[in-house]
Formats: C-alpha cells, sequence, structure tokens
C-alpha cells in the first residue's frame, strides 16, 4: 500500500476534499489506483491506497516531455 498524507491545517476547501474522497471511496475501476482506507493522524488525514509501482503520475509528467497525443493516449489507457 501507500499513504497520502494530507496536512488538514490551514486547508481551505476541506469539504471539497470530504467530497472527492466520496467519490474516490465509491468508484473502483482496474485501471486505476484504488483506494482502501483513511485515517485521521493529529492534524493529518491518512489515504491509503494501493500502491502504485513506478511512482505517482504527477512525478512521471514532471520528468517528461509529452505531446497532447501521448498524453490523451496514456489517459484513454
Amino acid at each position: 500500500v501507500a499513504i497520502k498524507k494530507i496536512t488538514l491545517q490551514g486547508l481551505i476547501r476541506k469539504g471539497g476534499l470530504i467530497n472527492e474522497l466520496m467519490v474516490v471511496k465509491m468508484n473502483r475501476n482496474p485501471n486505476t489506483v484504488n483506494y482502501l482506507e483513511s485515517y485521521l493522524v493529529d492534524e493529518q488525514l491518512w489515504l491509503v491506497m494501493e500502491y502504485m509501482d513506478g511512482g505517482t503520475l504527477s512525478d512521471i509528467i514532471k520528468e517528461t516531455d509529452m505531446s497532447e497525443i501521448e498524453i490523451g493516449a496514456i489517459s484513454r489507457e
């Protein structure tokens, strides 16, 4: 598993975060990293998700120069 830690102190859109969490929790797909559980630890929300070997998509996007067509193909898959 992977744990994403979100600091709640000073977070402006707490309601939006809760809504997003509920959508992720209700939607499962074999082609996406699935949400498993969440915990409130001190001032942090810990999201437990399936582990994605190779890193996060945002890390890949930052390190790779892709054309719009390539991004579209990856998004479709």
